[in-house]
């Protein structure tokens, strides 16, 4: 469905709902849980240019293993993501042109080719098979698929006539089966060659020739999908970043309301100067910028390797929650910050982490919004007071959808029941601590007048509560 912002100026063409968030003298705002982070990531394991839902350390692994080698990011940035605690991680694993399966061909005993053994996805993984004959039964085959000098796998099989038929079914109906797939060639005479931990060759997990034309085809996908907060995989390309945050300006001109966080390198981190210049570049209430890296495991990480743990972390919070002091799991900071470093970063739009001395901590929960546009306040600075009014945004998005758009005459009664539904949500929000109990919704005194048959203008105003982040206090001696 439709949606977005509206204008007086542009007539819309598409049915849909649009809504304009403006600011009042001193609204302030908060939110409740969202959810799905999505990511693309380097692999050389798990589905190709394809979305893959993963809840949990265990489906990351079945998806793309815990690999780390050859440039694959996979495992690393979406167990990030995953210790933010969101509902779930939407990733997309990149690929380029040379990314192919490794293969093996297996012959009777007359040296007919008759199988050939695929990988399931395209890699460059380390796998051999063993054929030999059942230890146990003389009537059947073994074919035993190892990884390096790792037992992965044994598939077991009749012989006779139809052994290559039998293989076949073995290894491709086996439901435990997570590695590799067989075709058929020829029949054969009925046997099988003997070979002993034979290599899949010619596998690539394309990866070394990924660039930024791949992470834009990435988005093209999930500008489709259902997600919230956006991030990249520890790359840090300029370039690339700066496509990135015009890509999420435009989607949420189009009703999908969506964040992105991203960081720099270890170099960027330690220098101020270049993190301030990389946020302020960004001004976008949508965009977050981390300056700082993290410790974890004895481990260095730098900001753009631990922004997915900022987006899991911001998809995973409530509404009415924020990031600011948030404890984070790491163990130090990779670069510790004076006072005025921390203010100029926090003045520039950054996000920072700091070590308070027994902890690492997120400074504040902000964007990279410094220069307001029109009709915002300081509140669009915040991270919670975006998610509440994006949250709202796709609340009332699909309850128009689900409810009303197409389905309920545009008359009093109509909108009588429009406004009462919106009350009401606006009730559930107020009773949740979101907004405050004061909110009014009608319809717009100023527009409805003059608009059209299938036209409806809404007018709200709500305050926003926002989190106690600042605390002066007074203490008289006498």
């Amino acid at each position: 469905m439709a949606g977005g912002t509206w204008s007086t100026t542009e007539l819309k063409v598409r049915p849909g709902l649009y809504m304009n968030f403006k600011a009042a003298a001193a609204a302030q705002i908060s939110g409740a849980a969202r959810g799905i982070v999505a990511i693309p990531v380097r692999a050389n394991w798990g589905p190709i240019k394809k979305l893959v839902e993963i809840s949990n350390e265990k489906d990351l692994i079945d998806a793309y293993t815990d690999n780390l080698e050859g440039g694959a990011t996979a495992y690393k940035e979406i167990k990030f993501a995953l210790m933010g605690a969101p509902k779930k991680v939407l990733a997309y694993r990149l690929a380029d042109a040379d990314a192919k399966k490794a293969l093996v061909t297996l012959k009777d005993e007359e040296s007919t080719d008759v199988l050939t053994l695929s990988t399931k996805y395209e890699t460059d993984r380390p796998f051999k098979v063993t054929v030999r004959d059942n230890i146990i039964d003389d009537n059947k085959y073994d074919i035993v698929l190892y990884e390096g000098s790792k037992l992965l796998y044994t598939f077991t099989f009749d012989k006779g006539a139809a052994a290559i038929d039998n293989a076949v079914k073995a290894v491709n109906e086996d439901k435990g089966n997570k590695w590799i797939q067989m075709i058929k060639k020829a029949d054969g005479n009925g046997t099988l060659e003997a070979v002993t931990s034979k290599d899949l060759t010619g596998g690539n997990a394309g990866i070394e020739g990924i660039t930024n034309a791949d992470y834009m085809e990435a988005l093209d996908v999930f500008e489709s999908a259902v997600f919230n907060v956006l991030a990249l995989d520890g790359i840090c390309n300029a370039e690339l970043q700066a496509s990135i945050a015009a890509w999420v300006e435009r989607v949420r001109k189009e009703g999908k309301k969506v964040l992105v966080v991203m960081g720099g390198s270890k170099e960027e981190d330690q220098d101020v100067a270049v993190s301030s210049t990389r946020s302020r570049g960004f001004n976008n209430e949508a965009v977050h910028n981390v300056t700082v890296g993290g410790v974890l495991g004895g481990n260095e990480y730098c900001s753009a390797e631990i922004a997915p743990y900022i987006a899991g972390l911001i998809a995973g919070q409530k509404l009415n929650e924020s990031i600011t002091y948030h404890v984070t799991p790491f163990e130090d900071v990779t670069n510790k910050l004076s006072n005025s470093e921390v203010i100029a970063l926090l003045q520039a739009g950054s996000l920072v982490l700091v070590n308070d001395g027994e902890k690492v901590i997120i400074e504040q929960g902000i964007n990279t919004l410094t220069s307001l546009k029109e009709g915002q306040n300081n509140q669009w600075k915040k991270t919670r007071a975006v998610r509440v009014m994006d949250s709202i945004s796709d609340d009332m998005l699909k309850s128009a959808r689900d409810g009303y758009i197409g389905k309920v005459t545009n008359n009093e009664d109509g909108q009588a029941s429009l406004i009462a539904a919106c009350k009401q949500y606006m009730e559930k929000l107020a009773n949740e601590g979101i907004i405050a109990s004061d909110f009014a919704v009608m319809i717009d005194p100023q527009y409805q007048p003059s608009a059209e048959p299938d036209e409806v203008y809404i007018y709200w105003n709500a305050s926003i509560t926002d989190s106690m982040e600042k605390i002066y206090g007074t203490f008289t001696v006498r």
